[in-house]
């Protein structure tokens, strides 16, 4: 397989296998007035967390690789809307599953390395795909922390897998 596609699959595993489900499940806990709450003004509520993951791949993944208008409002994402609900959000999550799939397509082992300029960075294809992951990663995990902070739940992540099945303490 070439390493292109070696690192979209491994793409699509991380976001769509492990973030955009671990997403829903913590929106799936949250009420509408957690999903907006502001535990503090340097943290920006799990609502507006969502809508900045959407605006960044977008712009890195949709307009950076896919050649789409890059339409974001950075600065809005960040301020929280109460009037957007939880199936809002999963639209909005979901359609970019769409658009990212779409432009993920003009990836090729030819133009890993072929420079774009995304937010005033010099960056690669590669690069780009690096940054979405890594994003994404983070502020799930900053999600998650929300939300059991909020919820004062476990999200049960791992309850499906026996992590502990095949480790052997020496």
């Amino acid at each position: 397989m070439e390493p292109s596609r070696l690192i979209i699959n491994e793409f699509r595993k991380r976001i769509y296998d492990e973030s955009f489900p671990r997403i829903y499940k913590c929106l799936g806990m949250l009420t509408h007035e957690e999903l907006w709450y502001c535990v503090n003004k340097q943290t920006p509520p799990i609502g507006s967390l969502v809508l900045h993951l959407c605006g960044n791949a977008r712009q890195w993944i949709v307009a950076g690789i896919g050649g789409k208008d890059d339409i974001r409002d950075r600065a809005s994402e960040f301020i929280p809307h109460p009037s957007i609900r939880r199936t809002d959000l999963i639209f909005v999550l979901e359609n970019l599953k769409i658009q990212m799939n779409a432009a993920l397509k003009n990836i090729s082992e030819n133009n890993l390395e072929q420079p774009i300029t995304i937010q005033g960075l010099n960056e690669t294809y590669f690069s780009v795909l690096i940054h979405v992951l890594e994003h994404f990663s983070y502020h799930t995990g900053q999600i998650t922390t929300l939300t059991k902070i909020l919820t004062q739940k476990p999200t049960h992540y791992y309850d499906e897998t026996k992590l502990n099945d095949n480790f052997k303490a020496n």
